[in-house]
């Protein structure tokens, strides 16, 4: 076994090391007479449905088939390796939700998804406040997920450092049912069915997921049931209603907690001993349901109304020593989550001409709600740890946004596009507080933001275009944030500013025939008031406003399909984000910052390169195999820069043979992860106050299973 340090205590220049490629191919009486053609692929990231190679920002397409072939088929962050820009960790606890960051915005996040905001089939995950979570994606019946990256993010309101959405697949006919089991290494077990079939005006797509598995550590088990259903109605060829029902229950997911430096050096299978102690563990249930209904007024006009309603229950328990619970200012151990959240937006489309220019226009209004019952309580009674104690939170959170938007995209000129759009929002938070007897802890505050955006692209050629974008974005504190004040009084953190940013990108497109394409982008982002952690004590975190940052770099993609079955993909970022401006926290517990955190550090969670490649030969029947490669550099852990995870490489293998039996479709796949046996840390909790910053990854692993497809 070879081992990777977790820290270090100075960063170390990067090398991008050897990265092995991939192959997913084909042999057998299918087999391809050319290269697989690729599709020209519509986006409607930017609410104007356009071939991505058309669009002045950076739009990666993960699809379906990649989310759930030859793998495990769960986790969103092992099919996005290969988007640039984008940093997606898998966490291998599944207490916490795999860490989403895009360009540096959200790598600061202990917890959920901060800076980037979530959409399933167009309704948010994402909460007023920004925080949401990607747990609840069902890959099993997904056609694809858009990231979209940029200034042109800012469309989407508070936090929008950029976009994920997922799309479920719609019904197709004939119909089909495909079933899949899969077995892997620490008793992981997945099995799902999926049903889609169109029917007249109807169609629909229904998918139910199980997954289960025991863990690389002690306690760390989970299991999940996950189901997600789409139904269309088509009226008429300008009237479409779709109704979205989506279920997920995780019981009992335990939660192995982060390592020390010293201890994943010892040994990075270990489990704290407060993780065991406390019996550290989460439950989770979340309920939620919309309806888009799209109107046809005219031959230029149509509106979209989409209104949604969910419910989350969550209930955790951590490991907060006993000792630091008894401070008056603590909320306890144990957190008790339940919220019911909703909203809805109505948007007015126009397209056609004007001077016999092609001209796209939309409108509309949003409004999203939440309205949380957050309770805290002791983590022992007597000398019991890990139960259920003391009352000591008892609390409404509600949290709102209203936001209005326009944008539009305008032909110029032959060869020169003009997009462009303005949002403002507004987010409101009410604390109710029911704990103290004054009911001191209450509180109300509001913010208010204007983000304009704008690009113009230039079709060089058929196949180079160029485009140039610059946009304003805002993030407002989330509702923990608010939830102290540094000087230790009761109350809402009303100082607190939200972090306001300037984006810009320059970029190139390059499509070459049906069978290459590639992208390289070089962006800016200069932020002003970014948010931080000031102090940690009595079972408390405060934050304050720090000054500026910049987040600054490039990144590439390449695919390319050649030879009848072989593919090529290829991606790499470079991002430099770092303190513009010195300011002071804590190093450990304390409630006066005192270490100083130099002008120039860099911000934690964010890796200086971070690079991917896959080859492959394969096709739609017979033998495939795939080998592909990944290089993270070394990561600072908090802002002092004090303690870095190692950077490492690390390289998976899989193979596979898909065939025909009458009108069933069988596949059979057997997949190695971290092949060289490299062990490593999967993923880092940000500015974690006892130094357990690092999340280990496991060893070489395998996962196999088999897809029957019947129709």
């Amino acid at each position: 076994m070879t081992a990777s340090p977790p820290f270090r205590t100075a960063p170390a220049n990067a090398a991008l090391g050897a990265l092995a490629i991939a192959c997913t191919g084909l042999a057998g009486p299918a087999r391809a007479a050319a290269p697989p053609a690729l599709s020209d692929i519509v986006i409607t990231a930017t609410r104007i449905p356009t071939p991505a190679f058309d669009v002045p920002a950076a739009i990666a397409t993960v699809p379906g088939a990649r989310l759930r072939t030859d793998t495990l088929g769960i986790n969103f962050a092992d099919a996005a390796q290969g988007v640039p820009g984008l940093q997606a960790r898998n966490q291998y606890n599944y207490a916490q939700d795999q860490q989403i960051s895009i360009r540096g915005a959200g790598a600061e996040s202990p917890f959920g998804v901060r800076g980037v905001r979530i959409y399933q089939d167009g309704i948010p995950q994402s909460g007023p406040d920004g925080q949401g979570q990607i747990s609840q994606f069902n890959l099993g019946s997904a056609s694809r997920v858009e990231v979209l990256e940029g200034p042109f993010s800012a469309l989407y309101g508070n936090s929008s450092g950029g976009v994920i959405q997922l799309f479920t697949a719609p019904g197709t006919a004939p119909g089909s049912v495909r079933t899949d089991i899969g077995f892997g290494s620490f008793g992981a077990v997945r099995a799902g069915v999926d049903a889609e079939d169109a029917v007249g005006k109807l169609d629909y797509n229904l998918d139910f997921t199980h997954f289960s598995w025991s863990g690389f550590r002690p306690h760390q088990s989970a299991r999940s049931e996950s189901f997600n259903g789409k139904v269309d109605y088509t009226f008429s060829r300008r009237n479409r209603l779709t109704i979205i029902a989506n279920v997920l229950s995780r019981p009992g997911s335990n939660d192995p907690q982060g390592l020390t430096a010293a201890q994943f050096a010892a040994n990075p299978d270990q489990t704290s001993t407060s993780a065991t102690e406390f019996d550290t563990r989460k439950t989770l249930q979340q309920q939620e349901g919309g309806l888009v209904y799209q109107m046809g007024l005219t031959a230029h006009q149509s509106l979209r109304l989409m209104g949604y309603y969910g419910h989350r229950t969550v209930l955790q328990f951590l490991s907060i020593p006993v000792g630091a619970q008894h401070a008056p200012t603590s909320s306890g151990g144990v957190i008790s989550l339940d919220r019911d959240f909703g909203g809805g937006d109505a948007r007015w489309i126009w397209k056609g001409h004007v001077a016999d220019r092609a001209l796209s226009w939309v409108t509309g209004v949003s409004y999203d709600t939440q309205n949380e019952l957050r309770r805290g309580y002791n983590n022992f009674l007597g000398t019991t740890l890990g139960v259920e104690g003391t009352l000591r939170r008892n609390e409404n959170d509600i949290a709102r946004n209203i936001d209005e938007y326009t944008q539009a995209e305008f032909s110029l000129a032959p060869r020169w596009t003009l997009t462009a759009g303005v949002r403002h929002s507004e987010v409101r938070f009410i604390t109710e507080d029911h704990f103290l007897a004054t009911g001191n802890g209450s509180g109300a505050i509001s913010y208010t933001a204007t983000t304009p955006v704008a690009g113009v692209l230039y079709k060089a050629s058929r196949w180079l275009h160029l485009y140039a974008s610059f946009g304003q974005g805002f993030r407002t504190p989330v509702s923990s944030e608010l939830a102290y004040r540094p000087d230790g009084l009761a109350g809402l953190n009303l100082a607190l500013q939200p972090a306001r940013s300037n984006n810009g990108e320059i970029g190139a497109k390059i499509r070459v025939g049906r069978t290459l394409s590639a992208t390289i982008a070089a962006f800016d982002t200069h932020t002003s008031d970014e948010i931080v952690v000031v102090s940690n004590h009595g079972g408390r975190s405060t934050y304050e406003n720090a000054g500026r940052t910049r987040r600054s770099g490039a990144q590439a993609s390449l695919d390319y399909r050649f030879e009848r079955d072989w593919r090529l993909e290829l991606a790499y970022t470079y991002l430099d984000a770092i303190y513009i401006d010195a300011y002071k926290t804590c190093a450990g517990f304390c409630s006066t910052p005192y270490v100083q955190v130099p002008a120039g550090n860099r911000m934690p969670g964010i890796p200086r390169d971070n690079a991917y490649a896959r080859l492959g030969w394969g096709g739609p029947l017979g033998w495939h195999a795939s080998v592909s490669g990944q290089y993270m550099s070394a990561i600072p852990v908090n802002a002092t820069n004090s303690e870095y995870a190692g950077a490492y490489p690390v390289f998976n293998v899989s193979g596979g043979y898909r065939t025909l039996l009458g009108t069933q479709r069988l596949e059979v796949f057997l997949r190695v992860n971290n092949v060289l046996n490299r062990r490593y840390v999967g993923a880092v909790i940000v500015g974690q106050v006892n130094g357990a910053y690092f999340e280990p990854a496991p060893g070489l692993n395998v996962f196999g299973g088999f897809t029957v497809t019947i129709g």
